[in-house]
């Protein structure tokens, strides 16, 4: 905070792009513009159909975690309750108030981490891009971080002052409803259904923690993991194009990717976007909301 104007924000650090790495963020740990969230959450494989559990991962957070982070609960106050699915984005209001809770004020600029992969950190990057708040994930997340040798802190974090307002600017277009994916889904809207769920989640030979097994009709599989090396890193730009390639082309306009609860899709939404895409939207209900209704169809095997 400046001394001679307490109330003011300083400036947001210059975020590089959408991802970043543990030297540019190591960096700059101390700057008072940037807000670290570690976004992790639970979410076990499913033992059986309809085996839904999920849950904070503020505990593991508190055991280990990058200096000056804090949790950001996607199974808490990140999420809007009264929706019919898990993780649904909560309003505007909720939402600015959470992330303000958070340290989140105008000026900010957000890194997101996680401690799985990636893909709580893009969830939360896709949240905050929705709304006009700088934010960038962590190339490898905490994995990455130590692996450099970087610190960590562990235990809860120090109680914050009032960061100071957060206006949040909502960008149309980055969300796709029930009814956008299932036109798109019957051929009467132009547009390319991606689902970032694994292969045997895709085609339905695994267990699902949803109502049904399966894939939107008329989907296509680019698993989101499958976008990632062995250390939790986005692929070489060259990779990830040719791996995006195999399964979309740039004429196919808008893409709407989406998984069994809108987790995986953010990954592969960050995918898209590193190289260049601006027409995607994330289906936020995802199979959990599509599988909800079995007058809806959906299809198994490849």
């Amino acid at each position: 905070m400046d001394a001679q104007h307490p109330g003011q924000p300083q400036p947001a650090p210059l975020l590089p792009g959408p991802l970043v790495d543990e030297t540019w963020l190591a960096a700059r740990l101390d700057d008072p513009g940037l807000v670290i969230l570690d976004a992790t959450a639970l979410l076990p494989s499913p033992r059986h159909d309809g085996d839904y559990r999920s849950g904070s991962g503020h505990a593991q957070w508190a055991e280990r975690h990058i200096p000056g982070s804090r949790h950001a609960d996607l199974t808490g106050d990140l999420s809007d309750h009264s929706a019919p699915h898990h993780f649904a984005v909560p309003p505007p209001d909720e939402l600015a108030a959470a992330l303000r809770r958070l340290g989140v004020r105008d000026g900010s600029a957000v890194v997101a981490y996680d401690s799985a992969g990636g893909i709580w950190a893009a969830r939360l990057w896709w949240m905050l891009r929705a709304v006009s708040v700088p934010a960038a994930v962590l190339d490898g997340g905490r994995q990455a971080w130590e692996a450099a040798g970087h610190p960590v802190a562990t235990g809860e974090a120090k109680p914050l002052r009032d960061p100071g307002p957060l206006t949040l600017v909502p960008r149309p277009g980055l969300w796709a409803g029930l009814d956008e994916v299932d036109a798109i889904s019957r051929g009467d809207r132009p547009g390319a259904l991606v689902c970032a769920l694994p292969p045997s989640g895709f085609d339905g030979t695994a267990p699902t923690r949803y109502a049904r097994r399966g894939h939107i009709p008329g989907s296509r599989s680019l698993p989101g993991r499958g976008l990632l090396d062995d250390f939790g890193r986005f692929l070489p730009r060259a990779e990830l194009a040719a791996r995006v390639g195999a399964v979309l082309t740039a004429d196919e306009s808008p893409v709407v990717v989406y998984c069994g609860g809108g987790i995986s899709a953010a990954g592969t939404a960050l995918a898209l976007t590193l190289l260049g895409r601006e027409d995607v939207a994330l289906y936020d209900g995802s199979l959990e909301e599509w599988s909800q209704d079995p007058a809806r169809p959906i299809v198994l095997g490849r």
